[in-house]
């Protein structure tokens, strides 16, 4: 199965100039050949090409499902990016092909990196959507600091992620349908940015008794919080 990703699809039913050059030039598709198209929200065509042009390649749409494999929450993460983007990238790949909603990027007192180019980023989130099969294409927030994210967020359950005696393991919560997890930097959080994060209704989990480098935490909390 070869997918493709074009926003706003259904009104379009065309490729863009990327995806008609590898369509038509690469994967040597022509008129009557059946390929699948997302939207990244949900929406998964089947179609086949009308106009096999590898500028834009024309397409009908034989079949349609929306809302496929749709999640059975809403995740949200929230991380310090690393001083090594290429750990970053790494991160939004695969917690893409997990499965994640939404993913921002906090300044905090001990950041390494204070900014991340996000068009680089949304690129590497496409290729993996499409690589895994997806439909939902996670949204990705340009850089704010901790405390206009705190002041923001909305989400109905929210954790940060922090290994001391008062953080309770994140598989002993029952998790809802709408949540958020905070990851620090390599430095970790600041008290006070802890103590911000509580009054925002942050509880503190933990990830496992092993101190984990930020990327490794971001992942292993948005496999934790698809499986329980």
């Amino acid at each position: 199965m070869q997918l493709f990703y074009r926003e706003n699809f259904a009104e379009v039913k065309q490729l863009d100039d990327t995806d008609s050059k590898h369509c038509i030039k690469v994967l040597r598709k022509n008129v009557g050949d059946e390929i699948w198209v997302t939207d990244g929200k949900g929406g998964m065509y089947h179609c086949r090409i009308e106009d096999a042009n590898p500028k834009r390649t024309g397409l009908y749409i034989l079949s349609e499902e929306q809302g496929f494999q749709k999640a059975k929450r809403r995740i949200h993460l929230a991380i310090a990016p690393t001083k090594n983007l290429d750990r970053i990238t790494y991160l939004v790949e695969k917690a893409t092909e997990i499965g994640i909603s939404e993913i921002s990027f906090i300044l905090t007192s001990n950041s390494e990196r204070k900014v991340v180019k996000t068009d680089r980023i949304e690129r590497v989130a496409i290729s993996a959507m499409k690589q895994s099969l997806k439909a939902y294409l996670p949204k990705v927030n340009e850089m704010i600091s901790i405390n206009q994210f705190l002041e923001e967020n909305t989400a109905s359950q929210r954790f940060v992620c922090h290994l001391s005696d008062l953080s309770k393991p994140l598989t002993e919560h029952k998790i809802e349908s709408d949540v958020c997890l905070l990851v620090g930097p390599e430095g970790d959080f600041d008290p006070s940015e802890l103590e911000m994060a509580a009054k925002a209704g942050f509880e503190q989990v933990s990830l496992g008794d092993s101190r984990l480098r930020t990327e490794t935490a971001g992942l292993v909390g948005v496999t934790l919080l698809n499986l329980l």
